[in-house]
């Protein structure tokens, strides 16, 4: 297989959450959809007339325990950021985030919020907080999203001691009171560095449980032909397969609200890719190592059915592109190599004495010393071996369970289309065609807004009405009561 770069994406407007006009304002729920990133430019919008969310259903979502209530009427995504998303040096020393593309405007969430929450993986780390802006007249705020290397993560605790000091009196909470609600392996590995280096509470979340209860509703498939195409929200999601790529794979099998099992996993995920291409080609992250996959050609490493065959493989449906053995070139066009370094005195890339490949320390250069191979060719054929074996998984294992809805987030994808190309190709290769992959928005975050979903807010009623679930001592309910005081006095 040998997919070819599809079009950039264009402005896309997408509708989420939909409700009916009604005195009740929507909330941010477990159910709700997760509005997220895409690589370029992105403007979602909440349309209040599609689709009817009934006050059975609302009531039904903030019964679950430890839910948080966050009005989401009106939300949209913020369009103006930061000019580069890539991590540099500010002026105190420090490594700056990697900011997303995609801070979510809340115009209408009024209520206190005391809390972040942060999703510590193997690669990276995911953190996601309320702020409010400092310099408007307008009500609400937004939901920010940043990741940081896993191995800086003494940079993201002092990024959350500038929110804890700097941003959280503007959201009308005392530092005092932040809370850090963290998923994730390092909210185990870093548990006791992160509360004394801020002197908070941190809440661990089960990492499985918070993924499970932020999948959104609102999802799309992706391929060459037909990128980024929405799809309608459907009731009847369960069961489903979410596979959650990080540094590792886990599958999970979700029957229904809260009731899921991992049904497998495998060590060759996001951390395999970065490790290898870190070695092989010197790149230094991972959104460099992906933009080198955009611009390489496979074919010059792997070898294919064509290679093979001379043409088409049709008894057993495979295409001359189809991939039949990663880097399977590479031994070759390796002794070739070395023939000609012997005939030119041991000039070109391979040493004689051990046969390893030796790659420029320069990782700007776009050419290896040896003219076979290139970085971004490597990087290409590596992000189809590991995204080609993960689609492979995830099929067997849509099978064996018997699920026909197939979800991929995780930070490995980072909405990357060569990525999600790669594993839409390999679910419709081995289902013959009768099963697609999904794709989440905010893949990377799933984890990170789970567990902020999770803090519940002090005397929030778990089972009561969605009028009596308001904490009385809110900005909000006293805004309603003034509201409504000053509406009978007028009448």
């Amino acid at each position: 297989m040998s997919p070819s770069a599809s079009p950039a994406h264009e402005e896309v407007v997408v509708e989420t959450m939909e409700t009916q006009a009604s005195p009740q304002p929507q909330i941010f729920q477990a159910t709700a959809p997760v509005v997220a990133t895409t690589t370029t430019t992105t403007t979602v919008a909440f349309d209040s007339d599609a689709e009817a969310i009934t006050t059975e259903e609302i009531q039904k979502t903030i019964a679950h325990p430890g839910s948080v209530r966050i009005n989401v009427e009106g939300a949209f995504i913020v369009e103006s950021q930061p000019n580069s998303p890539t991590q540099k040096p500010v002026n105190s020393g420090r490594i700056s985030p990697s900011h997303e593309t995609s801070d979510i405007r809340l115009p209408n969430h009024t209520a206190v919020v005391s809390h972040v929450a942060i999703d510590i993986g193997g690669s990276l780390a995911k953190l996601v907080y309320f702020t409010r802006e400092a310099h408007s007249t307008e009500p609400g705020g937004r939901l920010n999203f940043h990741n940081f290397e896993t191995d800086r993560i003494d940079d993201c605790i002092e990024f959350i001691r500038h929110l804890k000091e700097k941003q959280l009196g503007l959201n009308g909470s005392h530092p005092s009171e932040l809370c850090v609600m963290a998923t994730g392996g390092g909210a185990y590995k870093f548990y006791d560095k992160i509360r004394d280096a801020l002197g908070v509470d941190v809440l661990r979340e089960d990492e499985m449980e918070c993924l499970i209860i932020e999948i959104p509703r609102e999802v799309f498939t992706y391929s060459e032909t037909d990128p980024m195409e929405f799809v309608s929200p459907n009731e009847a999601i369960y069961p489903y397969l979410l596979v959650n790529i990080g540094s590792g794979v886990s599958f999970l099998k979700v029957s229904g609200p809260h009731k899921y099992e991992r049904v497998g996993g495998t060590s060759l995920g996001g951390g395999t890719l970065w490790g290898l291409l870190s070695l092989l080609t010197g790149a230094r992250t991972f959104d460099e190592m992906l933009d080198m996959a955009d611009k390489g050609d496979n074919t010059r490493v792997d070898m294919l059915v064509g290679d093979i065959y001379g043409t088409d493989y049709g008894k057993i449906g495979l295409k001359s592109t189809t991939i039949a053995s990663s880097f399977g070139k590479v031994f070759r066009m390796k002794k070739e190599a070395e023939s000609e370094a012997e005939d030119s005195g041991g000039a070109l890339a391979y040493s004689l004495q051990d046969g390893a490949m030796a790659i420029d320390a320069d990782p700007g250069s776009e050419e290896s010393n040896n003219p076979h191979f290139n970085r971004s060719d490597i990087s290409r054929s590596l992000l189809y071996a590991i995204s080609n074996n993960i689609g492979q998984l995830a099929h067997l294992h849509s099978r064996i369970h018997d699920l026909n809805h197939i979800y991929f987030g995780g930070s490995f994808i980072r909405g990357h289309r060569q990525t999600m190309n790669t594993l839409s190709y390999a679910i419709k290769f081995w289902s013959h065609g009768q099963k697609q992959a999904y794709f989440l928005r905010h893949e990377g975050y799933l984890g990170a807004v789970g567990a902020f979903l999770k803090r519940q807010p002090r005397n929030w009623g778990r089972r009561g009405s969605f009028e009596e679930s308001v904490a009385k001592d809110g900005l909000e309910w006293r805004m309603r009561e003034r509201s409504a005081h000053e509406g009978a006095e007028a009448s």
